[in-house]
């Protein structure tokens, strides 16, 4: 496999990466094993990785911690880790994934890095992920390179709350097939527009219209 040399991974059986990069929709159609038993498996892991990160190299209380851990291994996260190293260029999905992009679906790309990190454990062994950790994700979390943020909704009405300002969210548009929709939301504040989002589901368009929207409050474009 291409990204366990790029990644430089001392793997052994390179049969349980096949298996973590495997989506359910490949596993039914070819009659194989899936990546869920491994995606299990890695999600203790990295919990665990994380969990030993925080409490050796901050002096934070046991509750900032467990949210950061939360934030460090959040569907955002895992996701924008796979995209980085490449790791869901080697997903094999079934003919309907494949057909709608399903190497850039969050929740498949996110629960993959997991099912390869218990690949990788099984294979190589708790040191070598500490280490895999430490040089590929570890630098993203210190240098800022990653967005953790999941709710942006909700940090966007704590600041209209303190200013006792109106939020509304509104369906704009929709296209597309019944199964592969996208939708259009802005996001309004005192009935003027400040952010807009689109994508797959009205949440997630709700989501990416509050943090537009809260990029204006940063730069004093709004809540002024």
């Amino acid at each position: 496999m291409t990204v366990l040399d790029k990644l430089q991974i001392p793997y052994k059986n390179e049969k349980l990466y096949i298996t973590a990069l495997t989506h359910t929709s490949y596993a039914n159609e070819h009659k194989v094993e899936s990546y869920e038993r491994l995606e299990y498996l890695g999600d203790a892991i990295l919990e665990f990785i994380m969990s030993e990160y925080l409490y050796k190299n901050t002096e934070y209380p046991e509750g900032k911690m467990t949210k950061l851990r939360s934030h460090y291994v959040c569907e955002n996260a895992l996701y924008e880790y796979s995209l980085k190293l490449g790791i869901n260029e080697e997903l094999r999905l079934g003919k309907g994934e494949l057909d709608h992009d399903g190497k850039h679906n969050k929740t498949i790309v996110a629960d993959i890095f997991e099912s390869f990190i218990g690949a990788m454990f099984l294979d190589c062994g708790i040191d070598v992920v500490k280490g895999f950790i430490y040089k590929h994700i570890i630098p993203l979390i210190e240098n800022k390179s990653i967005d953790f943020i999941q709710d942006y909704k909700s940090l966007l009405q704590e600041l209209v709350q303190t200013d006792k300002k109106s939020l509304e969210y509104i369906l704009v548009s929709e296209s597309g097939p019944a199964h592969a929709k996208t939708f259009k939301m802005i996001v309004k504040i005192n009935d003027i527009i400040y952010g807009e989002g689109v994508a797959h589901s009205k949440k997630e368009a709700e989501q990416i219209a509050a943090k537009n929207a809260l990029t204006k409050a940063q730069n004093g474009d709004i809540l002024g």
